[in-house]
């Protein structure tokens, strides 16, 4: 499985609250150069913001389109301002925002549901033109089984719970995953 040293981890961490520093507090959109080489891979990557224990955003790539260092930071930035389901950040609440990142493994294709270990897998699912992903994390969270999970993915894409019984294109993905030990800090 894929894996960051922990110093990619904690260069990734802190060039997204850099990042998100930058924006919210003088509105420079800029994305930070990375060092460790590691972090020059493209790769698929989801940005999860937590504020006191609650989901405050959630925004990424499930494609490796761009360099890692680049994808986390326009993902970190689209979580604080653009995930539909919240208000945008503001300075403010940064001092209460903790980061997580999860780097996505290339994306295969489920023949048989009993390919899907939960925990393990995140789910991408396909079907009429719309699409839906939940985090590998995500079912761990939620308490749900194989079947609930499938069930949720399909309803994330607002397509029918049961479309991925119906000729639904299902993909599974697995996600190395770090955060910020507290808010406002990185690994160091």
């Amino acid at each position: 499985m894929f894996q960051l040293s922990e110093s990619a981890q904690s260069e990734l961490l802190k060039l997204s609250r850099l990042c998100l520093e930058e924006f919210l507090q003088q509105g420079r959109k800029t994305i930070n150069r990375a060092v460790s080489p590691e972090l020059l891979e493209s790769r698929g990557v989801f940005v999860t913001l937590d504020a006191h224990g609650e989901l405050r955003g959630c925004i990424g790539v499930p494609l490796p389109v761009s360099p890692l260092y680049q994808a986390t930071q326009k993902c970190a930035l689209s979580a604080a301002t653009a995930d539909p389901r919240f208000p945008p950040l503001v300075a403010a609440e940064l001092r209460d925002v903790q980061i997580e990142i999860s780097v996505l493994s290339p994306l295969e294709a489920v023949e048989e549901i009993e390919a899907i270990e939960i925990g393990v897998h995140g789910l991408l699912v396909q079907h009429l033109g719309r699409r839906g992903l939940l985090l590998p994390q995500v079912a761990v969270e939620q308490g749900w089984d194989r079947l609930q999970f499938l069930e949720q993915v399909c309803r994330k894409a607002h397509l029918p719970s049961t479309a991925w019984k119906e000729g639904a294109q299902i993909e599974r993905f697995s996600a190395f995953v770090f955060r910020e030990e507290r808010s406002g800090s990185s690994k160091d």
